[in-house]
């Protein structure tokens, strides 16, 4: 049976998988000297780590012909029912997944994320691209952590300095009975204000059928809104014409929606100045993500500068900010970019 394709090797990596589980957890044994009750001592579940997988860039190319199929892996104990496995992006070495995965955690003190990055291979086994991990310890309850990890070849031994590209990663570590106010940016089940927030704990409750028995409703927060995208400008624009100049302008994408805008094109400047608005009716912010892409205008035809892709959690979570990205797939450039978000939310019930 082991020399089935494919099968040895998943039996080899459920049996690697379990003798790793079983050396690195528990990391505490409670040994009673007197008698009593010790279960206050014993590791259990204490929280739960939300993980958005953004996007990844840069990745090695593993395949001879055309470019890999990535897809990752993400665990924070190596089960294999605890293991999250996100979809596979074809051809594609600067995938975006924006994908929300969710974790137990016993001890945020010594536990880690970790995330591998594969190519798929169809039949074969998947070819390790690189992989990451980033101590809970590092988290701040409550408050979400954007980060970009560098991909290695192995987590333990530093085997070479080889570049195998970037993942991009939202992380929110949220302690059980945390009753802060904070709400989780990542959840369908809850809101990004006050107004939703009373809301959501009152359709969370029972509420009176016409007869006067109760009825148990659960219903669903949807994250719906109108998000303002003021373009300001871009610095440092990598030139695209022959005299040392461009003729740039900015393409705005809602991902998930597909809804396109464009502002007006700048000639002959490096440092174009906008400052245009532009509105978009978000329905499900949560999961969608804005893409901005800079070309530049010629008569014939067009050429990519550079772009910024954005997730909407810090606007959900602010209402409103000004910052500066770096441009990506660009020698050099930044956006300049004012961001505003007027939530307007629905309800859904459901059984």
């Amino acid at each position: 049976m082991t020399a089935i394709p494919g099968l040895s090797d998943a039996i080899e990596g459920t049996i690697r998988d379990a003798v790793e589980d079983s050396i690195t957890w528990p990391v505490r044994k409670v040994i009673p000297i007197l008698p009593g009750d010790y279960s206050d001592l014993e590791l259990k579940p204490t929280g739960v780590l939300e993980v958005k997988l953004v996007q990844a860039k840069e990745l090695t190319n593993k395949d001879l012909i055309g470019k890999s199929d990535p897809f990752a892996v993400l665990y924070v104990r190596p089960l294999r029912d605890r293991m999250k496995k996100s979809k596979i992006i074809n051809n594609d070495l600067n995938p975006i997944w924006n994908e929300h995965f969710e974790f137990v955690v016993e001890d945020p003190l010594t536990q880690h994320l970790v995330v591998k990055i594969y190519d798929d291979e169809g039949l074969q086994s998947a070819e390790l691209i690189g992989c990451a991990h980033i101590c809970l310890n590092e988290l701040e309850p409550g408050k979400v952590k954007d980060i970009w990890l560098k991909l290695v070849k192995d987590l333990e031994i530093q085997r070479d300095q080889k570049n195998r590209g970037q993942v991009h990663l939202e992380l929110l570590y949220c302690p059980n009975g945390m009753n802060n106010g904070l709400s989780n940016p990542f959840s369908q089940n809850e809101s990004m204000t006050s107004l939703e927030r009373v809301l959501k704990n009152s359709a969370e409750g029972k509420e009176a059928s016409p007869n006067g028995s109760e009825i148990n409703n659960r219903r669903e927060v949807i994250v719906r809104g109108v998000l303002s995208v003021t373009v300001v400008s871009a610095e440092d624009l990598p030139p695209a014409d022959i005299g040392g100049k461009a003729d740039p302008y900015v393409v705005l994408i809602m991902k998930k929606a597909q809804i396109k805008n464009k502002t007006r094109v700048v000639n002959e400047s490096l440092n174009p100045v906008w400052n245009q608005t532009f509105d978009f009716v978000v329905e499900d912010g949560l999961h969608d993500m804005l893409m901005l892409e800079v070309w530049d205008h010629d008569t014939f035809g067009k050429d990519f500068m550079g772009k910024c892709i954005l997730t909407l959690t810090r606007v959900l979570m602010e209402g409103e900010y000004k910052d500066t990205y770096e441009l990506a797939e660009a020698k050099s450039g930044k956006l300049n970019l004012h961001l505003k978000w007027n939530p307007q939310p629905i309800y859904r019930d459901y059984q």
